[in-house]
């Protein structure tokens, strides 16, 4: 894995009464992004109600396309979460491709400053 990938770090709170529901939709999402070329890794985890995704891709160009693919399941999800922390690291040059599309977002903006060469 190179060191100019990019991460997201969204964070969820289920609603009340939206957990199985929410849990059942995983791997709708988990089938639709392996199809991207980008995507170096992905899945969710929790915490009782609160749920991670685990993600990563090459580059903001994969991030972007990891978005677009899954915009309706993300939209149909957020009905039933809400977003309560949002980070997203990589190297600066990446991260300013994102800094406009995903501003809507309100991300913490992580710059990479010191990695093992990969």
């Amino acid at each position: 894995m190179n060191s100019n990938f990019v991460s997201l770090h969204p964070y969820f709170k289920v609603h009340p009464g939206k957990l199985e529901a929410v849990k059942a939709g995983f791997p709708r999402f988990v089938e639709k992004t392996a199809t991207e070329k980008d995507c170096l890794f992905y899945g969710f985890t929790s915490n009782g109600e609160e749920m991670f995704c685990r993600e990563a891709y090459e580059s903001a160009e994969g991030v972007l396309a990891h978005l677009e693919n899954v915009g309706a399941l993300l939209a149909e999800m957020l009905t039933m979460v809400d977003l309560i922390r949002f980070e997203v690291h990589g190297p600066a040059k990446e991260l300013e491709k994102l800094k406009g599309p995903l501003a809507h977002l309100n991300p913490k903006w992580f710059t990479l400053e010191a990695s093992l060469p990969r």
